[in-house]
């Protein structure tokens, strides 16, 4: 190289005017700047196979890839660059379990007005980005809201810039992901195909998302039921990760995976065989959140097979770990709905004295629901009262579908026209259209079984359906025939009483765990409300479904 450059010098043209305008010293110096730069340029790594690397990094040790990562931020003055780095430092942080930390990182910025300055790649990532955000945060509709305006842009789609095709890919990859929690299980199926299809193979980060995605794919098999596509799928991945070195976490996912198949199949041994493979991978690394599901499935195993030791000891593991994940998953919701208010130029205390509002509202109303179930526990003195109750619930549970909204008790005719005189004194009520519009909504948000978090609250669903809590709780309600905790606590009695009557497996289980699972915060809550519902208690129901099937 520097032979080149002397070369280029001793070639140069000689110019008598350039002579007078320039030195010959000066010229000297330009070119040995040149030269220079050109030699720095040739020897400094190129940013895309850093970013591969730190990429690689973040599905082998979540630490090393933060690390990694910062290290070049910080020396790399690139705008775009910094935003590449910050993307996988904030999935680094997903994948601990810290999503304050993950919001955070992913909404830093340089400068005020910097996404003016992006180009259509790095507008379009940024978005990506906070889809993944979202999906993190299990607020799936605005992901699959901002999901499906990006693949509606042709010129992405027909992009033929290799790091334009790979974050299609993820796109179709995290749109499949958004599918399958709604149950949607053939778009998820068609957006994980369509994500293949835009992956090249040519670096790391296409490699594992590829992987990734036959993993997803094996899952909706055995959902499906189609045990044997799904074990072929996934002993091929566990097989060709085996070979490789170093990839803890998609192993370890992918066992996780394989332990639902034998799971599936009553073979309980086998399945904690694979759990513990996934979980010896990754037990002395951070994949808080993969760890989390395998204690899950663990406790389940053991529960299944009566090893009350077991069961306790991986169901602490995955309560423990359930509750830190629950906070940071809340603080995060709290904190990237302050930033997307702050950008649309909203007043941010104004917020916060509408969320005290709020909670004394749904403190009050709470309080009053214990007052309405004393009552009217009072006033069910009569067997035969609890016996009708116990009648109308099994009639509807023979003809339950999920997609039915709740029972609503009619209002009589003087109701009717009593609530047709306020309506007509309310200048402020909500429009038929928008009402419809909201009940759409709730109908398919009761298919993805959220209600059985137990943090679901009235301002954390009008945050995933994009609605004004006001008219969210008038809609619920006016329709629901109850308040808020009223409505979701009955969608979660009707849903475990469905899987107790359908799943034999749940008849095993103890009350204690089917009120954890129902998504109740105690005992005695799931015992009380359960029988307001059923007009008998979870014990009785069980002992009558249990005759049923004998008899």
């Amino acid at each position: 190289m520097r032979t080149d450059c002397k070369k280029a010098k001793k070639n140069q043209p000689k110019n008598i005017f350039l002579k007078k305008e320039m030195p010959k010293k000066n010229i000297q110096i330009i070119f040995f700047l040149l030269c220079s730069a050109f030699l720095s340029a040739q020897s400094s790594p190129d940013f895309s196979i850093l970013a591969d690397k730190a990429f690689q990094k973040l599905y082998q040790n979540p630490d090393d890839c933060i690390n990694y990562s910062l290290s070049i931020l910080n020396s790399d003055k690139n705008i775009e660059h910094k935003i590449v780095l910050r993307n996988i430092i904030s999935q680094a942080y997903a994948m601990k379990g810290d999503y304050v930390q993950s919001v955070n990182i992913s909404t830093q910025k340089e400068e005020p007005d910097e996404d003016k300055r992006l180009s259509y790649f790095m507008q379009t990532f940024g978005d990506y980005n906070l889809a993944d955000q979202y999906q993190n945060l299990d607020l799936y509709n605005q992901s699959q809201r901002i999901i499906s305006n990006l693949l509606s842009d042709p010129k992405l789609l027909k992009s033929e810039d290799k790091k334009m095709r790979i974050t299609v890919a993820k796109l179709y990859q995290l749109q499949a992901l958004n599918f399958g929690i709604s149950r949607n299980h053939i778009s998820m199926l068609e957006n994980l195909n369509k994500s293949d299809q835009y992956i090249d193979y040519h670096n790391e980060e296409n490699k594992i998302i590829a992987i990734e995605n036959n993993i997803f794919r094996s899952s909706y098999l055995l959902k499906k039921n189609k045990t044997s596509e799904a074990r072929k799928i996934i002993e091929n991945v566990i097989l060709k990760l085996e070979k490789e070195e170093n990839q803890p976490f998609l192993l370890a996912l992918a066992y996780e995976n394989f332990s639902r198949y034998y799971f599936i199949k009553g073979d309980y041994h086998s399945s904690i065989q694979q759990l513990e493979k996934g979980l010896a991978n990754i037990e002395n690394l951070p994949f808080n959140t993969l760890k989390t599901k395998i204690y899950e499935s663990l406790s389940k195993n053991y529960f299944a097979l009566h090893n009350d030791e077991k069961y306790h000891e991986y169901y602490k593991l995955y309560s423990e770990n359930t509750a830190k994940i629950d906070s940071s998953t809340k603080e995060g919701i709290r904190y990237i709905v302050k930033l997307v208010e702050s950008s649309q130029n909203k007043n941010i205390e104004f917020q916060k004295q509408n969320q005290l509002k709020r909670f004394w509202i749904i403190a009050s109303v709470f309080s009053l629901i214990i007052i309405g179930l004393i009552i009217y526990f009072l006033a069910l003195k009569t067997k035969r009262k609890d016996l009708k109750k116990q009648f109308e619930f099994f009639e509807k549970q023979k003809t339950r579908k999920k997609t039915i909204p709740l029972h609503t008790d009619v209002p009589k005719k003087e109701e009717i026209l009593s609530i047709d005189k306020s309506t007509e004194k309310d200048s402020n009520k909500i429009s038929k259209e928008k009402e419809d519009e909201i009940l759409q909504k709730l109908e398919q948000w009761e298919e993805t079984d959220q209600f059985l978090s137990k943090n679901m609250s009235l301002s954390m669903l009008s945050t995933q359906m994009g609605v004004n809590t006001k008219y969210l709780s008038e809609v619920i309600n006016n329709n629901k025939g109850k308040n808020f905790n009223g409505y979701i606590n009955e969608l979660r009695i009707n849903h475990i009483a469905h899987l107790l009557k359908t799943d034999p497996t749940y008849l095993n289980y103890k009350v204690s765990y089917l009120a954890e699972y129902s998504g109740f915060s105690s005992h005695s809550a799931f015992t009380t409300i359960f029988k307001s519902v059923t007009g008998m208690s979870p014990n009785a129901y069980i002992q009558e479904i249990s005759k049923s099937r004998t008899s």
